[in-house]
């Protein structure tokens, strides 16, 4: 028999037992926690969501810590906000369950990210994690959510914010901070931004506040910073020719981008910063953006860009840093990867290098085998006639088509080329000139390019008020308002909602609203890449289960192939004349519109994403001579029908 010893209620021979049994099996003692394992913890106060003065103050009356007579938390109703002490805080959860308003988070982190703060700033306020580096002579891009810390981090790269390294209180001066990255790459750059006084100039984030901040006519203000003598070039590329006479305040949206790229390329600089180089602009003036930002990038300079789609992104960058951790709350910076790489560990949600996750799903660009036209044609029930329409000095044709159910028509082509046009037609909004419509009498719902919130209410309320069934069925909270995150905006204001929480609230009052046909003008505006790829999955499964139809109006090229089922090209001179083609599948419409833009797409093997090729690359010849522009088996995975 096996010499197992007897057990006795004794602590000193349970002690014996033990021992004797880790020498039978030969089980080695249990370690202590290593220091890279531990937890530090951190507590994050929203400032704009607590409210001292409207709560009791649950968060300090049910705290454990506070009952024992420690201060964990102070608030009074004098405060502007509750302090939360990190240091005493146990993480127990209470008051982030107790505070009325939702504004506390309690987040455990591995404790070796602890020593690698870069900044903080304000105790229970959001942090940052390492930084990227800038390589000169490349372009350093970076992906990640909104409010994770990509500004911060240009921010800190263009040397306008001093890294605290978490010392809010009491900030090092820059000897500690060059300490701190001895070893690393990023001491010779902050040596040579204090030493060479490198200039740094940075494309802001939100271009429509330009007109608040400058005044004059364009051409004024681009002679005037002109330093590089590159201006003529940057005219040409970024189509600025016919509004060098106009004033800043009568650009729009991607007039002032693209005002905005030509005012930081004309300068001379060490350091180039461009922050989400391509909103509001259609996908040609991307890639035209795209070659103007390449231009600057020379052998002793840095480039920088933080870019959401993530087709530009991969065009426009040589290695790219993913930033993952909570918004808001926390932001990590990645090792610096290459570009498909680093592209796919953002969609993958896995980090290799670190064997950390920091998303519960990999995203994928897998669609669904595409029907031939003869199954189309034999499968739509709807018709619209050819139509015309003259605003001014454009003049609009639309051929004829027609769609289905459990369809999704996205439409293509430059802006000024008449897609919202085209869209306010079928809505009802802009009668034809050729008389009356013969347009099918349908029920619409239409969500706008361009959203003015108008509603004094909260988002419950206008929720309540303009989709009062929709917002609370079952089928619709899980298939919308959950992937969208609707819920943790109930409780604010429509009129202090950012962008792209607008976007996501504008998007679910379109789905919400009854319908037959839903028209959703550019849904990926404001919303950063992880939200464009969740917004894409609604509208998708939305159609599919509702067996609705859509027409989409998107310049995400991503985007726009997920969501597809066929497309309508826009062609001809922006502003001036045009024509809208009857649908096409999806395959021969992406060719049409790529050939005229003159870019290739391949595949990405793992996740299916479209890739641009670069110009003039061996892909690129290769797929121009084959006139295949867009699709191309993903080297033999698939049967020449997947996507």
């Amino acid at each position: 028999m096996f010499p197992f010893p007897t057990v006795t209620s004794s602590s000193t021979q349970g002690g014996k037992l033990c021992l004797h049994i880790n020498k039978i099996f030969k089980m080695p003692p249990r370690k202590k926690q290593d220091d890279s394992e531990k937890q530090t913890r951190i507590a994050i106060v929203n400032t704009e969501k607590c409210k001292p003065k409207r709560c009791r103050q649950e968060c300090k009356k049910s705290c454990p810590v506070v009952r024992m007579g420690k201060l964990c938390i102070e608030v009074t109703t004098n405060d502007k906000m509750a302090s939360i002490s990190e240091e005493l805080c146990i993480g127990c959860g209470i008051c982030v369950k107790k505070c009325p308003f939702e504004a506390i988070m309690i987040i455990n982190l591995p404790s070796n990210l602890e020593k690698e703060t870069v900044h903080r700033y304000n105790k229970n306020s959001f942090k940052l994690h390492r930084l990227p580096v800038p390589r000169r002579g490349e372009v350093l891009g970076l992906v990640g959510t909104n409010g994770i810390g990509k500004s911060t981090a240009l921010k800190i790269l263009a040397g306008k914010l001093k890294p605290n390294l978490g010392q809010f209180s009491d900030p090092p001066d820059w000897t500690d901070i060059l300490t701190y990255f001895r070893g690393n790459e990023l001491q010779n750059y902050f040596t040579r931004i204090l030493e060479d006084d490198l200039k740094a100039i940075i494309k802001p984030q939100y271009v429509d506040q330009i007109p608040k901040a400058v005044k004059g006519a364009v051409k004024d203000l681009l002679n005037k910073k002109n330093d590089m003598e590159n201006l003529e070039d940057m005219l040409t590329v970024l189509d600025l020719k016919n509004v060098l006479d106009r004033n800043i305040e009568d650009l729009s949206g991607g007039e002032l981008q693209r005002f905005a790229i030509a005012m930081v390329c004309i300068q001379a600089a060490n350091i180039y910063m461009f922050d989400e180089p391509s909103s509001y602009l259609d996908v040609k003036q991307r890639l035209n953006a795209s070659r103007a930002i390449r231009s600057m990038v020379q052998a002793d300079n840095y480039v920088v860009v933080v870019e959401h789609d993530l087709a530009v992104l991969d065009y426009l960058s040589d290695f790219i840093c993913c930033l993952y951790g909570q918004p808001g709350a926390y932001g990590v910076v990645t090792v610096p990867f290459s570009v498909r790489e680093g592209i796919n560990v953002f969609l993958d949600g896995f980090v290799p290098t670190e064997n950390l996750r920091f998303r519960e799903e990999s995203l994928t660009f897998k669609v669904s085998d595409q029907l031939s036209e003869e199954e189309i044609k034999r499968m739509c029930r709807f018709k619209y006639p050819k139509m015309t329409k003259k605003l001014g000095a454009f003049h609009l044709t639309i051929e004829a088509g027609n769609f289905t159910d459990s369809e999704i028509m996205v439409l293509l082509g430059e802006n000024g080329t008449g897609k919202t046009t085209f869209i306010r037609m079928l809505a009802g909004k802009l009668e034809p000139d050729d008389g009356k419509s013969e347009l099918p009498e349908l029920h619409i719902s239409y969500k706008p390019q361009k959203i003015s919130p108008k509603s004094q209410s909260t988002v419950r309320q206008l929720l309540h008020e303009k989709i009062r069934d929709a917002y609370v069925h079952p089928q619709f909270v899980t298939d919308v308002m959950k992937p969208m995150k609707i819920e943790e905006l109930f409780d604010q204001e429509v009129q202090h909602l950012s962008g792209g929480e607008l976007q996501r609230v504008a998007l679910t009052l379109c789905l919400g609203i009854p319908a037959e046909v839903y028209l959703i003008d550019e849904p990926s505006a404001y919303l950063d890449s992880e939200q464009r790829l969740a917004a894409a999955k609604v509208i998708k499964r939305f159609i599919m289960h509702a067996k609705k139809t859509a027409f989409v109006v998107e310049h995400d090229f991503i985007m726009a192939t997920y969501l597809g089922d066929r497309v309508i090209v826009f062609e001809g001179a922006p502003s001036v004349k045009t024509i809208a083609n009857a649908p096409q599948t999806l395959v021969s419409g992406m060719n049409k519109f790529l050939e005229m833009l003159g870019i290739t797409f391949r595949r990405d093997p793992n996740n299916f994403r479209p890739r641009i090729n670069k110009d003039s690359s061996q892909k690129d010849a290769e797929q121009k001579n084959s006139g295949n522009y867009f699709f191309l088996d993903t080297e033999g995975k698939g049967d020449g029908k997947q996507y």
